[in-house]
């Protein structure tokens, strides 16, 4: 399939913020501090190692990170907090696939494939209730399930006020981009 990426799209999941903020308890850590970073970093390695749990519980090779994908997802999850958005699609309008393929490129490969998948809760959420809302999501399941992925980039950020989309409200934005290529 060379010259022509394989896109998978991924539908978005929308939390309501009050359920959400029912589910789990806040970081207490403000943003910025090496208290909060250390949390986010905690954040994505047990989405790892629980999108990992999933995926061998179906016969699935294990994720493995990779820091391009992963630069992919921290800009984008910077960016949709930032401009307060929430969509695979750039603030510029540029397509996921795109925008992934900019850090996680296809040059010198025969077969080429990206995906995504995107959360945001009011305040937090944890990995557990993370991979509980994608599983119950047909389209994000299918992500985590697709037998073709072999690594990942993972990017949780927090916002104390998030605008726009987000209404002001403290956030925590997870994007994470699933590839191949070989």
């Amino acid at each position: 399939m060379a010259g022509r990426p394989h896109v998978r799209p991924a539908l978005v999941v929308a939390l309501l913020a009050a359920l959400v903020a029912a589910l789990v308890s806040p970081v207490a850590a403000a943003p910025g501090t090496a208290s909060s970073r250390s949390s986010l970093a905690r954040l994505d390695a047990g989405v790892l190692a629980q999108l990992n749990e999933i995926r061998a519980l179906h016969g699935l090779a294990p994720l493995r990170m990779n820091a391009e994908l992963n630069a992919s997802a921290a800009q984008h999850s910077r960016e949709m907090g930032a401009d307060g958005y929430f969509e695979h699609a750039s603030a510029n309008g540029t397509v996921f696939w795109r925008r992934i393929a900019q850090w996680y490129g296809s040059s010198g490969y025969t077969y080429w494939s990206v995906g995504e998948n995107l959360l945001w809760s009011s305040p937090n959420v944890d990995p557990t209730e993370a991979m509980r809302l994608w599983m119950n999501s047909p389209p994000h399941r299918e992500n985590i399930l697709d037998p073709h992925w072999r690594e990942i980039g993972i990017a949780a950020v927090h916002m104390s006020g998030a605008p726009g989309a987000f209404r002001g409200l403290p956030v925590t934005i997870i994007t994470t981009d699933f590839g191949v290529r070989r």
